[in-house]
């Protein structure tokens, strides 16, 4: 049914992510196939990491983490720097679904709030805007 799943994944709210993180790792074992998690940060220091080479690092660490965690047999991962992550974020994650050749977004969503009344949540665009199939997970 899918080729390949990508999880985008916020390194600073991982405590956020784990239902997201085992239905993309749950789907990637039922269909046997390879997990991309895609982060975005800034190439400036933020809480995460100081620089885009330790963000890349620590994105892959925590890539090969869940494929051990998740007993996933193909893992890759995907770091997107932006200039600014708040106002790129969705465009950089829409351009990584095609950078990935992911056919099916496996993404975390919030439950929702006045904020959303007035703003779009990131996972509202990329099910919105993205070719391919993209499940949000609340």
């Amino acid at each position: 049914m899918y080729q390949h799943i990508m999880i985008p994944v916020d390194l600073a709210h991982e405590e956020r992510l784990e239902k997201a993180l085992n239905t993309g790792a749950d789907l990637a074992r039922l269909y046997d196939i390879p997990v991309c998690y895609v982060g975005v940060s800034s190439n400036t220091p933020g809480e995460v990491a100081h620089n885009p080479e330790e963000f890349e690092q620590k994105l892959k660490q925590f890539a090969s983490e869940q494929a051990a965690k998740h007993r996933l047999r193909e893992v890759s991962s995907k770091a997107c720097i932006s200039l600014d992550p708040a106002v790129d974020l969705d465009r950089t994650l829409l351009k990584a679904v095609k950078e990935s050749g992911a056919d099916l977004v496996v993404m975390a969503s919030h439950v929702p709030g006045l904020a959303e009344h007035l703003f779009a949540s990131n996972a509202g665009y990329i099910a919105n805007h993205a070719e391919v199939s993209v499940l949000v997970v609340r």
